[in-house]
């Protein structure tokens, strides 16, 4: 599996907008659904820093993450486009925090 986590941190005038367009059923999982591996996505609010997110996005394969970027690189960047003024800041935790992760077995 290939995870990306994103961290935001969300002005309160825009929460709302933001956790229905980064949200599960929102629209970066709608276009992310239209590629194959793409396995869900996760809204995490931090319940002790208001305004702060987390946006897990899982993949089957690093593969297919690449690809989906390759082929939908005009949906992509027009979405996040329409999503930059949801957001004060935002960074990529991929290299920093799931790098060396796998899948647990129990």
């Amino acid at each position: 599996m290939h995870v990306i986590v994103w961290e935001f941190s969300v002005p309160s005038e825009h929460r709302l907008a933001f956790e229905e367009a980064y949200g599960p059923e929102g629209a970066w999982a709608v276009l992310f659904r239209t590629a194959p591996g793409y396995l869900g996505t996760e809204l995490l609010r931090d319940e002790q820093t208001i305004g702060r997110y987390l946006t897990v996005d899982r993949w089957s394969t690093p593969e297919d993450f690449a690809a989906f970027k390759s082929a939908s690189s005009a949906a992509y960047e027009s979405l996040d486009r329409q999503c930059e003024g949801l957001v004060k800041r935002h960074r990529d935790l991929r290299d920093k925090a799931t790098s060396s992760f796998t899948t647990a077995q129990a």
